[in-house]
Formats: structure tokens, C-alpha cells, sequence
């Protein structure tokens, strides 16, 4: 049981920090990549398809979608500093 527990909280503790230094963009597409890895890979077991597959359609179009989602973060927050100043 305490193997399992660490093969969740060290990956999960790597990621976090690993995530830091990176920019909306940056998180926004590595987070919809993910997401969207995990959703197609569920769908593509659930529906009798390939899981992998799946997975690889999903994380391309999450990562799309999390990329453009990050620019537009990045654009607000550009924004409101100019018009905070």
C-alpha cells in the first residue's frame, strides 16, 4: 500500500513543481494535452475503441484548445497591468 502512495505523490510533486517557470501558454497547453489524453483515452475504452488512439486524439485537441486558452490568459493579464499603471 505505501508503494502505492508514493508512485502517486512523487510524480505528482514533480509535475507541480516542474510547472512553475512556465507561462499561461505553456500551462494552458501541457494542462489541455492532458486533460484531453485522459478524456479520449476513457471515451476510447468506453466506446469499445482503442484507448491509445484515443488518448493521442484527445491530447492533440486538448492541446489546442489549453493553448489557445493560455494565450487569451496571457492577453488579459497583459492587459489589465497596462491599465493598472
Amino acid at each position: 500500500m505505501k508503494k502505492t502512495g508514493y508512485l502517486i505523490a512523487v510524480p505528482a510533486l514533480a509535475f507541480s513543481v516542474g510547472c512553475t517557470n512556465m507561462t499561461p501558454t505553456e500551462q494552458g497547453t501541457l494542462s489541455g494535452a492532458a486533460m484531453g489524453a485522459a478524456g479520449g483515452a476513457i471515451i476510447g475504452g468506453l466506446t469499445g475503441g482503442d484507448a491509445g488512439v484515443g488518448a493521442i486524439i484527445g491530447g492533440a485537441a486538448g492541446a489546442v484548445a489549453g493553448n489557445i486558452y493560455g494565450r487569451n490568459e496571457e492577453q488579459r493579464r497583459r492587459q489589465q497591468r497596462r491599465n493598472h499603471y
